[in-house]
C-alpha cells in the first residue's frame, strides 16, 4: 500500500506514520511530539485538508496544522 498524508485521513482511522516530507526542522518538532515514523496514531478529527487534524498517540491528544499533516506520510 502506498503512503498517503495524514491530511486525507478520514475520522477514527488507524494509521502508522511512515515518513516526513519535510526538513530537519519539521522532523525535530514532529519528534519531540511523539510523531515518529513507525507510530501508530489514530485520526480523533479531520477537517479533510481544510483545518487541523486532531490525532491520538496512545493517551495524547495532539492537534496538528493542516500544512504539517500534509507533509506526513502515513499507511492504513
Amino acid at each position: 500500500m502506498t503512503a498517503k498524508p495524514l491530511s486525507e485521513m478520514k475520522d477514527e482511522e488507524s494509521v502508522i506514520v511512515n515518513e516526513f516530507k519535510g526538513g530537519r526542522n519539521f522532523t525535530g518538532r514532529l519528534n519531540s511530539l511523539g510523531i515518529k515514523p513507525g507510530t501508530r496514531i489514530t485520526v480523533v478529527s479531520s477537517m479533510r485538508m481544510k483545518g487541523p487534524v486532531t490525532v491520538q498517540i496512545g493517551s495524547a491528544t495532539i492537534a496538528i496544522g493542516a500544512g504539517m499533516a500534509q507533509k506526513i506520510m502515513v499507511k492504513v
